[in-house]
């Protein structure tokens, strides 16, 4: 500030990451966006929570303090599905716990408070987006308040905040109150007592699109029927399309929440700004530690976000929207130039894509269409006919990237959507030739058709396909390459019958996966509704759901099946449900009985126990994924053989030893080419 000459700053930042100038962290992502619009930002990084002083230290903005838990929900960030603490921060220095305190947009809500008497208070970041509205919180197991009216905040913005932020900014500077801001779109306010918000039930002629004002179940009575809830999400999940998405109230006691309709998408051009902004794409240099999320995405290139898929169990299209907003083939290879000059650049792009890898540029046939549709998603129950499914501009623009000079390698470790890929030969065969390093994370998720509705995902029939088409084009160009996919357990809908049946179709296909997500109710998901009602918002059905610990580590073990530490827990699975015959030695069992096996897997591993996926987000992205010469095992005339698990520098890692009657680490045929 002094170098700069500032005085004070107009807006402060605070958010719950360690501070990294790079485009892939939200709040720096709006803190620049901010800067480019002439406004002076600050940014405090994982204060302290036991005192104000931390946030204090940049003093008092004229304008507002905008407040973010980071780019993942801090109670997801530090528990898992077991609830247990996790061991590592991916978004602190050094991977530390413990940088920030539990529902810390809270937390950082009241220091400000304190702080800042009577400065407006803005929440924004995933976890306020996903906490807006009356929730169910899983490592609390209860129903919770808009996070809004918990934190006391004055404003809240759900969404990607570029937009709102902006005007927030522009009408605050213009000496507008923060009280009169309540009609901008993409944010939340309070409505303090009854005379505010009663008369918006009687006259609703003054709204605009249909002149509506939907009005939600209120919190008293989401929280004591379960039947409500599963109303209130439904009816949220039908209005998150900006074009045509009603405003909505939501009382809570005396007070009542008010959510304008959602803010616009970005075009092209406003995507293309906002990755030109002077990103120094490196921590702050005060951090002596790595930065581990940074690690996995700096070298890395985002072509568009959001997501049309609509599963019912990922935060992506609930938080960046079902619109996708692309950038210009030239804004990303302005961006791949930049890159290619820095510093300690290898010549290596780990990743090219967004929240999938394969939806760049994709976009409805019709405007109108598009701006009056309140379809869920573009690819379920099918795809829909209106979608353009092209992949010839994501295509020209792998080519181009790849024949830029300075770049040696091009991976895409984004999750590819299957079910649009199989539609486009010419893009798996790019895919398989030139951006695949051995490895390519897919997300089937299970093999159940039921389970698989209720995920709102494919079928399994539409992955072997692709699968196959990968397969071939992985040989035409003369590679041995395998899919590394991934699947949920636990997942509502899904039983323990369902999860034996996709062990067993696991084992018949030579799949051995590493990577297993245990399901995690987020908040205002799809799923988690079913997950806390037993209820299917979207059709009333009764759903089934593992709430149970032990089953859902079960139904994990049932998938890893092929490692014997987890075989104790397959074998207890497998009795409840009444299928012992499915243990024994032959081939045409799941796991051997009690033996020499479970001793061997009590002694000291050489490795840890097989890694748990990201949470709810399917693939993850980043070179562990995808990166590096093809070193998995041999393939063994099946597309689906998955390759070694790779340590962290990317080479395969030893497997963990296993009775010599029990299954062998790599499938069928030798190991791997060390």
């Amino acid at each position: 500030m002094h170098a700069r000459g500032w005085r004070e700053l107009d807006i402060l930042i605070v958010s719950g990451d360690a501070y990294v100038d790079h485009p892939a962290f939200g709040p720096v992502l709006i803190a620049r966006f901010l800067e480019g619009r002439g406004y002076k930002v600050g940014v405090i990084a994982q204060p302290k929570w036991d005192s104000p002083e931390d946030i204090a230290r940049m003093g008092r903005p004229r304008l507002f303090v905008g407040v973010a838990a980071g780019n993942l929900d801090s109670m997801l960030n530090k528990l898992t599905a077991q609830k247990k603490v996790r061991s590592e921060d991916q978004y602190s220095p050094g991977g530390r716990a413990n940088m920030r305190p539990n529902r810390a947009t809270i937390v950082y809500s009241n220091l400000c408070r304190q702080a800042f008497p009577g400065l407006p208070v803005v929440l924004g970041g995933i976890e306020a987006s996903l906490r807006r509205i009356a929730h169910y919180d899983y490592w609390s197991d209860q129903v919770r308040r808009s996070i809004l009216l918990d934190a006391k905040a004055d404003l809240l913005v759900f969404g990607m905040g570029e937009r709102p932020a902006w005007e927030i900014a522009k009408r605050l500077d213009a000496g507008e109150p923060v009280s009169a801001l309540t009609n901008i779109r993409g944010t939340a306010h309070v409505k303090k007592n009854r005379r505010e918000w009663e008369p918006l039930l009687a006259d609703q002629s003054r709204f605009v699109l249909d002149k509506k004002l939907l009005v939600l179940p209120s919190y008293d009575e989401v929280v004591k029927d379960k039947e409500q809830f599963a109303k209130m999400s439904r009816a949220l999940q039908y209005e998150t399309n900006p074009h045509n998405g009603r405003p909505l109230l939501q009382v809570h006691g005396e007070e009542a929440v008010y959510f304008n309709s959602p803010a616009e998408p970005l075009d092209e051009s406003e995507m293309d700004g906002l990755y030109d902004l002077p990103f120094a794409r490196a921590p702050h240099p005060s951090y002596k530690e790595p930065i581990p999320a940074f690690n996995t995405v700096k070298d890395s290139i985002v072509t568009m976000r959001g997501c049309f898929g609509g599963c019912t169990f990922c935060s992506i299209t609930e938080h960046e929207g079902r619109i996708i907003q692309s950038r210009s083939e030239a804004s990303v290879l302005r961006e791949v130039r930049q890159l290619s000059r820095m510093e300690g650049f290898s010549g290596v792009l780990t990743d090219l894509g967004g929240p999938t890898a394969n939806m760049y540029k994709m976009t409805c046939k019709d405007e109108r269409t598009e701006n009056a549709c309140r379809r869920l998603s573009c690819v379920h129950p099918g795809i829909c006919e209106n979608l353009v499914t092209d992949h010839a501009p994501l295509i020209s623009l792998m080519r181009k990237v790849r024949s830029e000079k300075g770049i040696k390698r091009v991976f895409i470790a984004s999750g590819v959507r299957y079910d649009l890929a199989e539609r486009s030969p010419e893009f798996i065969r790019e895919l398989a030739q030139h951006h695949t390093g051995g490895q390519l994370s897919v997300a089937p998720e299970h093999s159940n058709d039921d389970v698989l509705d209720k995920m709102k995902k494919p079928s399994i029939k539409s992955y072997e396909r692709f699968a196959q088409q990968f397969c071939q084009a992985s040989e035409e160009a003369g590679k041995e390459q395998f899919l590394v996919p991934y699947f949920i357990t636990g997942h509502p809908g899904s039983t323990l019958k369902d999860t034996i049946e996709l062990a067993i179709y696991l084992k018949n296909n030579g799949m051995r996966p590493r990577q297993v997500q245990d399901f995690i109710p987020t908040p205002m998901a799809v799923a988690t509704t079913m997950f806390y009602t037993g209820l299917d918002p979207l059709s009333g059905d009764q759903v089934y759901t593992a709430r149970d610990l032990r089953e859902k580590r079960m139904m994990k073990a049932l998938i890893f099946y092929w490692d014997a530490q987890h075989w104790p827990l397959a074998r207890e699975a497998l009795v409840k449900a009444g299928r012992r015959d499915l243990i024994g030695r032959g081939p045409e069992h799941l796991v051997p009985p009690e033996g020499a096996a479970d001793r061997l897997a009590r002694v000291p591993q050489t490795r840890g126990p097989a890694r748990s996926g990201p949470p709810n987000r399917g693939p993850a992205r980043g070179p562990a994924s995808n990166a590096g010469p093809s070193r998995g095992g041999p393939s063994n005339g099946r597309p689906f053989q998955e390759a070694a698990p790779r340590a962290r520098d990317g080479r395969p890692r030893d497997a963990q030893p296993h009775d010599s009657r029990g299954p062998r680490p790599f499938g069928r045929g030798k190991p791997p080419k060390r």
